[in-house]
């Protein structure tokens, strides 16, 4: 058995451990939830609809749960608390309706894993699943059982601070790694006492905020809303994602909180989803200033007929249901579909059979298997983006390294954004793992900038002479952790304080420096990539940050990390993402402006879509990564030319890999409708795979394309598939390989995605 099955047969033993009982019959747990409606007074129904943050067993609390008016907690993470106010709940209160505990487990309880968009580098579902597991178990043993999370949204624009929550900018590859997060956080059985229910979030659209600023409006067509920001939703909806999140911006003027068509129609009609929503933090209320809602009883009246059946701290519901129900404006039979609701997620988490904590085996954390399986996936997520030969060190050539930089050190700021419980005394640096690794007497410690914001020159002349003194430089930059995540969005991309000005000093001195860059999102680097002979781009990594880049940096382990992002030459690209439409005139004869005569005519730098000072596409494209060893892709070979209505077509290519060490590649198929009733992107992503090569093999990975995978939405809800011709790529990336030719021989109508 590997050490990932190992780790996975112990964490599901420890949950055994505290209950046998498997999961009800759904018949059963629908029989339970009437018969205690039936017995429900209103403001017991309405109570159950109240989510509150938790502030310790204080007087205030416990009335509100004796009184029936909380079913839920967040925030709350003392297993001793936690089980005396589920005693009150259970013990006090008329029907011993349990509490649900709830926290913002993002990328780790105790043991940090890479942010999201990290996880996305790994483009490994496996990863995932193991880095969400890990966190249930750690964040049930105080008697968390709700994450919110995953965040699914599309992440086009690096600008938004919250990209550092998603999977970035792509559909496929986020479903993909959203429902493996959902299995990993729920496993097989989530009544069992170590699992989480997982949260869907934020339903809908929120990753495409205007100018890339958190809680901005969004306008967004039907088509492409579902073609790309509701097909994550979808696949976790059919995953069995316990719970959902609305999200705080509108939608067409229409906010989430009081979109019926988002929350009912699609959601739950047509997708079937019969798992409960949850509003965003203060989400009800802010319909108010968003100038949706007249008060926050009118607020009340419109989430609850769009269906959200958790008030997360808006004191909404608790506020005015009643009144609204008593005067005929909403029905009781609508307040008891959002209780059903809340009463079976209560049920599917076995909280009626186990309402408490197992304080003698609460605080399950930093478990050596833990911190091991942490450590690979920042190994896994790390991206090579440049490499002229500085790696990997060389033990035989290097003998003194100099570490420089304020990331170098930062045991806050490599853990990201969105990690409350962190104890960063747990966090290894960089710093800390290259001494382990080289000795103290061989690093040369300068920071040279105490924070990444600093502009301060005071310690470049002991970071230059460190420099000096070395055979090779590392220098460690980014952003700190308070710069991305939520409501912590940049209009100016580039690395912040004087950290650029310090790497042109390092580059002075002659040595090879290598860069690597720890942020919460994809920075516009292009010239510190120029300067710096080798550039390496870890998204914030978390507990075990220090031993994987040590161990890349020096070679022991390959690079295998892949964008999950466009990385832009400049801010002013953004929103920037490679499954863009074309133009009528698309980028060729590029000038930039420098290249610009005196006096040149207004159309001599040839009238095509790009930027003067930018040109045109990514610094470093979606897909993008490079290793120490080289792959070769063979053409792809298509199964057949054309397919019809019911045909498949099976896609395959060999890679090798034709360097001398072991490797890692993403192989990703990619498509493109060459000629459509709506101008289609000109790639999308459609499949990729993993795969590890030792030096000469080869290995032909096969996908599987459907009409499915080929349809696009017109006139709203419709998904079709035109006829024509088609280009399908086997590449590394988004702007690589050789197309074969595809073509659809009639038209088609499908099933929705």
């Amino acid at each position: 058995m590997n050490k990932k099955n190992l780790l996975f047969s112990a964490l599901m033993a420890a949950g055994c451990a505290f209950s046998a009982m498997a999961v009800l019959p759904e018949a059963e747990i629908n029989s339970r939830v009437n018969d205690l409606i039936g017995r429900m007074t209103l403001e017991e129904k309405i109570g159950q609809l109240n989510q509150l943050s938790g502030y310790g067993y204080a007087p205030e609390m416990v009335g509100q749960i004796r009184n029936g008016a909380v079913g839920s907690i967040l925030n709350e993470v003392d297993p001793e608390v936690v089980n005396k106010l589920q005693r009150e709940a259970v013990e006090n209160t008329r029907l011993g309706i349990p509490l649900i505990f709830a926290r913002d487990v993002i990328h780790g309880f105790k043991t940090i894993f890479p942010i999201p968009l990290g996880q996305a580098a790994t483009w490994n579902p496996a990863v995932v699943e193991e880095g969400a597991r890990i966190a249930a178990d750690e964040a049930s043993s105080v008697g968390i059982r709700w994450t919110f999370s995953p965040m699914v949204d599309i992440s086009r624009d690096a600008r938004w601070g919250r990209i550092a929550e998603s999977f970035g900018e792509d559909p496929v590859l986020s479903e993909t790694l959203g429902v493996a997060m959902v299995k990993g956080y729920q496993s097989d059985d989530l009544s069992q006492p170590n699992t989480m229910a997982a949260c869907a979030k934020h339903f809908a659209g929120y990753g495409a905020a205007e100018s890339g600023k958190d809680y901005n409006t969004t306008w967004i067509p039907e088509e492409l809303l579902r073609d790309v920001y509701l097909r994550p939703f979808k696949a976790l909806a059919d995953a069995g994602s316990a719970t959902f999140m609305c999200s705080f911006n509108d939608i067409n003027g229409v906010p989430s909180s009081g979109n019926r068509k988002l929350l009912q129609n699609i959601l739950r009609d047509e997708w079937g989803y019969d798992g409960l929503m949850v509003s965003d933090w203060g989400s009800i209320q802010q319909m108010i200033p968003h100038g949706y809602s007249e008060n926050l009883r009118h607020a009340a009246a419109q989430a609850v007929d769009a269906g959200v059946d958790i008030d997360m701290e808006s004191y909404a519901y608790t506020g005015h249901l009643r009144d609204l129900v008593e005067k005929g404006e909403v029905s009781e039979a609508r307040v008891d579909s959002l209780v059903r609701n809340v009463l079976n997620l209560k049920y599917r988490l076995g909280l009626f059979e186990n309402p408490y904590v197992d304080v003698a085996t609460s605080k399950r954390f930093y478990a050596p298997a833990s911190l091991d399986a942490a450590r690979r996936a920042v190994e896994e997520s790390a991206i090579l983006l440049k490499n002229t030969g500085t790696l990997p060190i060389n033990n035989s050539k290097v003998k003194k390294i100099a570490v420089i930089g304020p990331m170098a050190d930062a045991q806050h700021d490599q853990a990201g954004t969105w990690v409350f419980d962190l104890e960063k005394e747990h966090s290894v640096t960089p710093l800390t793992a290259l001494q382990q690794m080289y000795g103290k007497e061989n690093v040369i410690y300068a920071p040279g900038l105490d924070y990444t914001r600093d502009l301060s020159t005071k310690g470049f002349s002991d970071a230059v002479k460190a420099a000096k003194k070395a055979d090779v430089v590392l220098y460690f930059a980014g952003e700190e952790a308070v710069l991305s995540g939520e409501a912590h969005c940049r209009a100016d991309l580039s690395l912040p304080g004087a950290q650029s000005r310090l790497l042109q000093e390092l580059k002075a001195t002659g040595k090879p420096v290598v860069m690597v860059v720890q942020a919460g999102r994809q920075l516009a680097i292009m010239p510190e990539s120029e300067l710096a002979d080798a550039v390496v781009y870890c998204f914030h990594g978390g507990t075990m940050t220090g031993p994987a880049l040590a161990n890349l940096l020096s070679g022991n382990v390959n690079f295998s990390g892949r964008c999950p992002v466009s990385f832009p030459r400049m801010s002013g690209q953004e929103p920037l993402y490679y499954n863009r439409k074309n133009t009528g005139r698309p980028a060729e004869g590029i000038t930039l402006i420098n290249d610009i005569e005196l006096e040149a005519g207004q159309t001599s730098t040839g009238c095509t879509s790009y930027y003067l000072d930018a040109g045109d596409g990514a610094l470093f494209p979606f897909g993008y990564g490079l290793s120490y060893t080289d792959f070769t892709y063979s053409d792809p070979v298509l199964s057949a030319s054309e397919i019809g209505p019911d045909g498949t077509v099976t896609v395959k290519c060999t890679v090798t890999n034709s360097g001398d060490r072991a490797g890692s590649e993403v192989a990703q198929l990619y498509i493109r409708d060459h000629v459509a009733s709506l101008i289609r992107p000109v790639r999308e992503l459609r499949g990729f795979e993993k795969i590890t090569l030792q030096p000469g093999e080869s290995k032909t990975v096969e996908f599987v394309l459907t009409p499915a995978e080929l349809a696009f939405h017109v006139n709203g809800s419709q998904t079709v598939v035109e006829p024509g011709e088609f280009s399908v790529w086997v590449a590394p990336n988004a702007n690589e390989g050789t197309p074969a030719r595809l073509t659809v021989v009639k038209p088609q109508t499908v099933a929705s995605r």
